[in-house]
């Protein structure tokens, strides 16, 4: 068939002739952990050394045959394959690109392959980051002008294709794009590289096409965000290259988490034979280039945990023009747990409600059924939820800064530059243990809350000990900063089998939000004040905010997301006032997660609105899901009486991934007892142009993080501190919790020393301002501003000394030579 189209001030006309795809059904990926965990296992023995790298080829084996049987038993038309990764399918791609850094080579694939994603006792790993807007980590490649490409290496693509051919199927392999691999990779210009990756795509694509493989799909979830000008016009060059191969299978881009917006004519036009399309978060595409092309429209989703409704998911699915219409899911179900049906302890009207991986993979079959007979059944019973419960009242203001400056200080008479941490301490086997015997019903819970005091006596005396000013308990008593509030609020499930990667071997179990939020009793109370009687020395309160309780649960989709975050901020908000009537001085409220529930394109995060029966947002572009973020961390950060905190102060830790986001939230939050840390290496990656520092110095922190205990090493004493200039009151601690931290004994020798510097270099700053001098809360949160960042240089190894952490010490065990990353 023919049509023409505009294309700059040309009409340009195309011959379109359609490929037919193997089947009605299909999914973009599957879970690769195993239904318990038998990955994970396997891989913590391979890297312990009880396991060589046959066993764990032969564990992977066994994975990937039990999951194309599993799909295949459900009835799934089109099979994956190459979705299976023993750390992380971005590192996959860059392995099979010869993109390996010189220092990582070694002797064995396996050793090189994991160098690259944990580091070895000499050198640091490579970056690892969030996956767009999941609690998915992959490994960054780093793509520079003097990168090496090797030759293209297509061995793990093609041994997984005659894996299953030898079990009697067919499959798609599946690889991360080259605009996205790109993208996504580290380096100064990456597209600059992108003729040479191209290169090696068409190698593996042409081995993939002598292999016999009919189609191969390349992920492309990086074509939904906000793109440069430039960047749609190197969608269109890479795949009209790709498309004009003569040796190369059909082929598949798929781009989920959102719309395609304008990269759509880019691919439409192009000469791949298929688009999958996110039809969840995205609208119907329209294109007349797609009459010749197969269209998977995702109408299934990948990243929630309820089922899907049949009339909202057959609507789109007449709507799509294409040659074929291919039914499946939005993105991968890699974010998902595997079986529903395995969770036995959960109540069955919420267990009736939900579809876990397998779940959706049979959705994604009796929808194509459906949608192939062209019927249109009723809609599904589902059970009604309560409703939200009244909003509690916003408070009106809050004394002056000045009045709770002098209050907190006169109260905590802490010094200018005070020394703390921010939380978790490791956890010992011990503790593991006893947690899971008490769960299991062998371990009295008188028992288990002995050994939890000790852990706690443990961390006050290190931290008396070591002579830091403001202490933690060190949080022994929980599981998981999310699941551990979970499990004591109203509203949530927790499920027993319900692991979701997060990255390499490391899985979480996201609780599931499924009704109204509100808390029976209180929950950390008696632990702070316990850890607080142990010492004269001011103890924090430590809490995790709302958003990131929100983020990192699956959640309820009956109600707008800023109503539930705010029903979580209530809950939270009670727990404050709790600690604070309990006599607890300092509450901190973490919210890593700030960035995760905002939309990828900027227009969908800066809109305008708030809470109804609430003050509008003070700030002109603050609304939408960051107005409605930021508007629940303050809710969670105050309680009912306007002038009640005047002697105790709240602080709230945040991690600023994002300039956008965190410069609006340094107008809201400054003067509200923000503590920031900066982002991993901030200064050359996350702010290259110097655009967040800029409105950190243009902004009052009351706490700001100078080490970052996420990487190996430790500042100099003299180091300490260096970064922060002008009237001096900040305080000074870890960039995070010391959860990422690995040998007890070594640690906290390395932290006096950085406890000792920050006091050195207190003795040698001038402070002229009385309410800089104590600050609030004695000096730990005072005024003060951030100076210009060091001069830029080459990153020195293991890490240079003004970096900050991105996680706690509570995730390590306590001996390990190198961190697990949070």
């Amino acid at each position: 068939m023919r049509w023409t189209c505009r294309y700059g001030r040309k009409w340009k006309e195309h011959i379109v002739t359609a490929v037919s795809f193997p089947g009605t059904s299909t999914v973009l990926g599957y879970p690769r952990i195993g239904p318990r965990r038998e990955l994970k296992r396997a891989l913590e023995s391979y890297w312990e050394g009880a396991a060589s790298a046959a066993d764990l080829r032969a564990a992977g084996a066994g994975l990937r045959e039990q999951t194309w049987r599993r799909l295949a038993g459900l009835g799934l038309a089109a099979l994956p394959s190459n979705t299976f990764s023993y750390y992380d399918q971005m590192l996959d791609t860059a392995v099979a690109l010869g993109a390996v850094p010189e220092r990582y080579r070694s002797d064995t694939p396996e050793q090189t392959y994991f160098a690259m994603a944990r580091g070895t006792a000499g050198l640091a790993p490579l970056r690892m980051t969030k996956w767009f807007d999941t609690n998915y980590h992959y490994i960054v490649p780093e793509i520079g002008p003097g990168t090496a490409f090797g030759p293209a290496d297509p061995g793990k693509p093609l041994a997984e294709v005659r894996e299953a051919r030898a079990l009697g199927y067919e499959t798609r392999p599946v690889l991360v794009g080259p605009i996205t691999f790109l993208l996504l990779s580290q380096g100064t210009a990456p597209l600059d590289r992108l003729d040479d990756v191209l290169t090696g795509y068409a190698a593996l694509l042409a081995a993939l096409a002598d292999e016999g493989v009919a189609w191969v799909q390349l992920d492309e979830p990086a074509l939904v965000a906000d793109r440069t000008p430039a960047e749609p016009a190197a969608v269109r060059a890479a795949y009209d290259r790709l498309g004009a191969l003569t040796r190369r299978p059909a082929l598949l881009v798929a781009a989920y988490f959102g719309d395609l917006g304008e990269a759509l004519p880019a691919l439409a036009e192009s000469p791949v034979e298929g688009i999958a399309v996110d039809l969840v978060r995205g609208g119907v595409p329209r294109h007349p280039a797609l009459a010749g092309k197969v269209v998977v429209a995702g109408v299934v989703s990948g990243r929630e945990v309820w089922r899907t409704d049949r009339d909202r998911a057959l609507a789109p699915l007449h709507a799509v023009q294409a040659g074929q219409v291919v039914v499946g899911t939005a993105g991968s179900l890699l974010h998902v747990p595997y079986d529903v049906d395995a969770e036995t302890g959960l109540d069955p009207a919420l267990r009736d409600r939900l579809a876990f991986a397998e779940q959706k993979v049979s959705e994604v079959v009796e929808l194509a059924a459906l949608f192939g007979s062209g019927a249109r059944p009723q809609r599904a019973a589902v059970p009604s939820r309560p409703r939200e419960s009244a909003p509690a009242a916003e408070p009106e203001g809050r004394s002056p800064y000045p009045v709770r400056a002098a209050a907190q200080a006169g109260r905590l008479s802490l010094p200018v530059l005070p020394v703390t941490t921010i939380g978790s301490f490791p956890q010992t086997g011990e503790l593991r243990a006893a947690r899971a015997q008490v769960a299991a019903g062998t371990l009295a819970e008188a028992d288990y809350e002995a050994l939890v005091r000790a852990e706690i006596e443990h961390a006050i005396g290190v931290q008396e000990r070591l002579g830091l000013d403001v202490l933690v308990h060190g949080e022994p008593e929980r599981n998981d900063m999310v699941q551990y509030f979970a499990e004591h609020l109203d509203g949530f499930a927790v499920t027993r089998h319900g692991w979701v990667q997060s990255y390499g071997s490391r899985c979480t179990r996201p609780p599931i939000l499924h009704g109204d939020v509100s808390r029976p009793e209180p929950i950390t109370v008696r632990w702070a004040t316990y850890a607080q009687s142990l010492t004269a020395k001011p103890v924090k309160g430590m809490l995790t905010g709302p958003v990131t309780i929100t983020a990192w649960s699956f959640r309820r989709d009956d109600l707008p997301l800023r109503e539930v975050m705010y029903q979580v901020a209530d809950a939270i908000r009670a727990e404050v006032a709790d600690l604070e009537a309990a006599g607890i001085g300092i509450v901190q409220v973490d919210e890593p997660a700030l960035r995760e529930l905002l939309p990828l394109r900027r227009a969908e995060q800066f809109g305008r609105g708030t809470r109804e029966g609430h003050r509008p947002h003070p700030h002109p572009v603050v609304g939408g899901q960051l107005g409605g973020g930021l508007h629940a961390v303050l809710l969670a950060g105050e309680h009912g009486h306007p002038h009640g905190d005047g002697e105790r102060g709240r602080l709230v830790h945040v991690c600023c991934p994002q300039q956008r986001a965190a410069i609006v939230l340094t107008d809201d939050l400054a003067d509200r007892g923000v503590q920031a840390r900066r982002a991993r290496r901030l200064r050359r990656d996350a702010d290259p142009s110097g655009v967040l520092l800029g409105a950190l110095q243009a902004q009052v922190f009351e706490f700001v993080g100078e080490d970052d205990v996420g990487g190996p090493g430790v500042p100099a004493p003299g180091d300490v501190g260096a970064y922060v200039v002008g009237p001096l009151g900040h305080g000074e601690r870890a960039g995070a919790g010391l959860a990422e931290e690995s040998d007890r004994t070594e640690q906290h020798g390395d932290r006096r020393d950085h406890q000792d510097g920050a006091h050195q270099d207190e003795e040698h700053r001038t402070v002229t301002d009385p309410a800089v001098q104590r600050g609030p809360l004695g000096g730990c949160f005072g005024r003060g501003r951030l100076g210009p960042p060091p001069r830029r240089g080459p990153r020195p190894h293991p890490r240079p000394p003004h970096t900050t952490a991105l996680g706690g010490l509570g995730g390590v065990r306590p001996g390990r030579t190198w961190r697990t990353r949070q």
